[in-house]
């Protein structure tokens, strides 16, 4: 799937970078051997990263899936990298960002590496 920047978009005198591929959640999830729960519900709220590095892909009419930019999969790692400096740390960070319980008891159950 290639995505282009629409011209008429553009601020004069501003330049863009083109996105030109984005990674599902699932595939990302793979990559970084994460949880794709896990990380759906870190992205559900686009406020989590920076603007524009998540990506909703419309598959029909009332179906959608979350894709990340490059940018916004590079974000999401060293996100989960830092939240995993200490037990402590890791588990303070499933508290701020997932408000499914039963994902966050399913996910403190495993170790955070």
């Amino acid at each position: 799937m290639e995505l282009v920047d629409d011209h008429h978009n553009r601020r004069e005198g501003s330049l863009m970078a083109t996105v030109t591929y984005v990674r599902t959640i699932k595939f990302v999830a793979e990559i970084l051997e994460e949880d794709p729960e896990l990380l759906q519900a870190i992205v559900s709220n686009d406020d989590n990263l920076s603007y524009g590095s998540i990506i909703s892909v419309y598959t029909g009419d009332d179906e959608s899936v979350t894709a990340l930019t490059d940018d916004g999969m590079d974000e999401l790692e060293q996100m989960l990298k830092d939240a995993r400096r200490s037990p402590q740390e890791w588990n303070d960070f499933l508290d701020s960002f997932v408000d499914d319980e039963l994902l966050v008891a399913r996910i403190k159950a495993k170790s955070p590496r």
